[in-house]
Parts: structure tokens; C-alpha cells; sequence
């Protein structure tokens, strides 16, 4: 069962793509995080998806919000993917033990091994504010989180 709003944020520790430890509760009483899990690096709509974060990166940092990307690939294949796209977020591997945190989220296809494009809005005291899950191969429409974020 997937994190519903007005509830607490599990938190997390996990390594971002230069395998640095990122922990979810150190934004709290700073930032807003945007949590984006999606299946895989270097997929065509995860791509798409996540290029668009990129472009529109201002928007969020505009709004006080921290924008997370989350994956089962390695810390080897987010370093790739984030430097050929030119990611300045945050991607983090959720690769071991595999997917315990997209479990925790409730975003973790169990037949595939993979994480669904699953979408949180976290405040600043860590309660969650917005949740979105799409299915495979279903992209997302990132209009639903900037109506998110202005309601903050």
C-alpha cells in the first residue's frame, strides 16, 4: 500500500549517484522534497520524464523544493545517466536491498523487480502532501505537481 497524504514520510537513507548518503528527514525544516520514483535509467519515458525536471529545475527550487530521483539501478549507472543528462538533482540507488524503500513507499512492481513511477510531495515537517503512482509505460503529467507545490 502506497504512502498516503496527510501521513508521515517514511525516512530513508540512500547513496546518490557519486554514492554519497542522502537521508530523507535531513530537509526537514528546510526544504520540501519532491520524491520521483521511476523504473530505470536510461529508459525512453524516464528519460522524458526526468529531462523535463531538468529544464524546469527553477521552478521547484523557486518553491523551496528539493527534487529527489529514485531507482533500483546502481550508483554506477545514476553517475552515467546523470552526467550524459545533465541531472542536478539528487539520484539515489535503491538497488540494495533491492527496492526496500520503493516497498516502504508502496511503489515496488514485485514481478518485475522494478519501481513504478510512483510521485511524493513531502513538506517541510515531513508529512506528505501530494502522491501520484502511474503504471508501466504510463508517463506522468507533471502539471498535477506544480499545482502541488503552489498549494504549500
Amino acid at each position: 500500500m502506497a504512502v498516503e497524504v496527510g501521513k508521515k514520510a517514511p525516512d530513508f537513507t540512500l547513496n546518490d549517484s557519486n554514492k554519497q548518503p542522502v537521508t530523507l528527514s535531513s530537509f526537514q525544516g528546510a526544504k520540501n522534497v519532491l520524491l520521483v520514483f521511476y523504473p530505470f535509467a536510461f529508459s525512453g519515458i524516464c528519460t522524458g520524464e526526468l529531462c523535463q525536471v531538468r529544464d524546469e529545475l527553477a521552478e521547484y527550487s523557486d518553491s523551496n523544493v528539493q527534487v529527489i530521483g529514485v531507482s533500483v539501478d546502481t550508483p554506477f549507472s545514476l553517475k552515467a545517466w546523470a552526467d550524459q543528462q545533465g541531472y542536478e538533482f539528487p539520484l539515489l540507488s535503491d538497488f540494495w536491498p533491492h527496492g526496500e524503500v520503493a516497498k516502504t513507499y508502496g511503489v515496488f512492481n514485485e514481478d518485475h523487480g522494478l519501481a513504478v513511477r510512483g510521485t511524493f510531495l513531502i513538506d517541510t515537517e515531513g508529512v506528505v502532501r501530494f502522491v501520484e503512482i502511474n503504471g508501466p509505460g504510463e508517463a506522468r503529467d507533471q502539471d498535477a505537481w506544480k499545482k502541488a507545490v503552489s498549494a504549500l
